[in-house]
């Protein structure tokens, strides 16, 4: 997961926080239930930022357990990370949906670097080689933008080569907590770095805000099928704090109870009460364990890669 409980404890002491055609942008306007089927949809997509926790030996040949079980016929192609300084991530082709498919792996908090990593708060400009043609008023976390750094040519030369031998028509970004937020980076670095036919796409779990309202305001503009999956009274999306001048991007669906979910309007929606912002005002009225699921009956994090 992103942040320890004790580091959520912590992080509330230092903020006091209180060929495919051109996509149309699909966000909602207003709160809006979700369907069973919508929620039954995102299953696959769950499962798959669960595997991104299992060690790499077992993600090559799609061998890590319950997690690739329950998504038959993913072809890995591309592993690497330690889990410690570098994530866990894969890189794979997805039949399915003929998208090919990144995951990176959230935190685990027994691996001191990868601690650290969240706790680099401070803002930065996007690195303009790998985010070429961004204005300079686009900020982002410095920890998540030098942790994507690590591994983006890697993962942007093997995505190229299965979309070269598949034929695949769209990039799915996979992740959860601090992968969730490097698959929110992912989203627009392929984004400017693929060509424009190739459909760009997000699904996030339990993702912390990434940068500043330029950031979400350009994401918005750019990305327009994502989606960041909030579980119950999880504390870890509302850090860091709006305060510090971070801002989530569009297209939350906050899980309120097992088979319930709505879909939440605007960047950071303050204003509905079965949002996560109203859900949890602050990390003291969260709960660390909400984090890990389930998410329609999916639990995320190291101990459930079996």
């Amino acid at each position: 997961m992103l942040f320890t409980a004790a580091a959520v404890v912590a992080l509330a002491a230092a903020l006091r926080v209180s060929a495919v055609p051109a996509p149309v942008e699909a966000w909602v306007s207003s709160l809006t239930n979700m369907s069973a089927s919508d929620l039954s949809a995102l299953a696959p997509y769950t499962q798959m930022a669960r595997a991104a926790y299992c060690d790499p030996s077992k993600v090559t040949g799609w061998q890590c357990g319950d997690a690739c079980n329950a998504v038959p016929g993913v072809q890995i192609t591309t592993t690497g990370g330690d889990g410690d300084s570098v994530q866990y991530y894969y890189v794979g082709y997805y039949p399915t949906d003929n998208s090919v498919v990144v995951a990176h792996q959230g935190t685990d908090p027994t691996q001191f670097l990868s601690d650290l990593t969240d706790a680099d708060i401070p803002m930065e400009n996007l690195n303009s080689t790998l985010f070429p043609g961004v204005d300079s008023s686009v900020q982002v976390h410095k920890g998540f933008a030098d942790e994507h750094a690590q591994t983006a040519d890697i993962i942007l030369s093997a995505v190229k080569s299965l979309i070269s031998s598949t034929g695949a028509t769209m990039v799915t970004l996979i992740g959860h907590s601090l992968g969730g937020a490097l698959a929110e980076l992912e989203c627009m670095y392929m984004h400017l770095n693929l060509p424009s036919n190739i459909a760009v796409r997000g699904r996030t779990y339990g993702t912390p805000r990434v940068g500043n309202a330029a950031w979400a305001s350009f994401f918005d503009s750019s990305i327009s099928d994502f989606m960041r999956v909030d579980n119950e009274k999880d504390p870890i999306p509302i850090c860091p704090g709006r305060f510090l001048n971070y801002s989530h991007v569009q297209g939350e669906v906050h899980i309120v109870q097992t088979d319930y979910a709505v879909e939440c309007p605007g960047d950071d929606d303050a204003t509905d009460a079965q949002c996560t912002i109203s859900t949890v005002p602050n990390v003291a009225d969260g709960d660390i364990l909400n984090h890990l699921g389930p998410y329609q009956g999916i639990y995320i994090g190291t101990i459930y890669c079996t």
